[in-house]
């Protein structure tokens, strides 16, 4: 199968899915049980706009591999937690050799953390928030194919979201991050055609109560 064409790949199983995995038991767990399904909690909404952040230059495995580490070093991605961290916190976690120790991209998090406590008194919920950027189903194609999202890595909605995100005061939040994190999340189905999970992550997100 030409997985550049299709955007499958074969699992030891024999089913169908998508190819970036490559098979690697740690990714495809991710791919298979989390990644599109749809979320409605704020902390974890916030732990993926955090990692989301630290991935840049950086492969997503390799985040999702010290994701743990990101866990216990950032308060369980507590929000309150997080944006009381002060100067001694950054030095802490630039010293931390669990995760990764760039002092702008944990700066960059402590501010994200102050601006959803924002977002959270103005919207009620980070999901809240979010929710608002779910694209319209006229801005998906019927059929998710890899050339289409390799010519469309980010669109018009999750544009949209990184522009009023940086208005707000967020940092690392490009175009391409935060449609990253709409596809992760769930609020769309990134998932390939053919893909032996599509179909349960849209039945999820049909059954999904988008948070109002």
């Amino acid at each position: 199968m030409d997985e550049q064409k299709t955007g499958l790949i074969e699992a030891p199983d024999g089913s169908l899915t998508c190819f970036w995995h490559g098979n690697d038991d740690f990714y495809r767990a991710y791919h298979d049980a989390e990644w599109g399904r749809p979320v409605a909690d704020d902390r974890r909404l916030f732990e993926k706009i955090c990692l989301e952040g630290f991935q840049s230059g950086l492969s997503w495995i390799t985040i999702l591999r010290k994701r743990e580490n990101f866990r216990r070093a950032f308060s369980g991605f507590d929000i309150e937690s997080v944006a009381a961290f002060g100067e001694a916190d950054v030095e802490r976690l630039v010293a931390d050799p669990g995760i990764v120790r760039h002092r702008g991209k944990i700066v960059s998090a402590v501010n994200n953390a102050r601006r959803t406590l924002d977002l959270i008194a103005e919207f009620g919920s980070l999901a809240a928030y979010f929710w608002r950027f779910e694209p319209a189903p006229s801005e998906r194609p019927a059929t998710v194919t890899y050339p289409h999202l390799k010519a469309n890595p980010t669109s018009p909605t999750s544009e949209c979201l990184s522009k009023d995100l940086r208005r707000r005061g967020f940092t690392s939040a490009g175009p391409t991050p935060t449609s990253a994190h709409r596809q992760g999340r769930g609020l769309v189905n990134a998932h390939m055609g053919g893909c032996s999970c599509r179909a349960a992550i849209e039945a999820g997100r049909a059954a999904f109560v988008r948070p109002a």
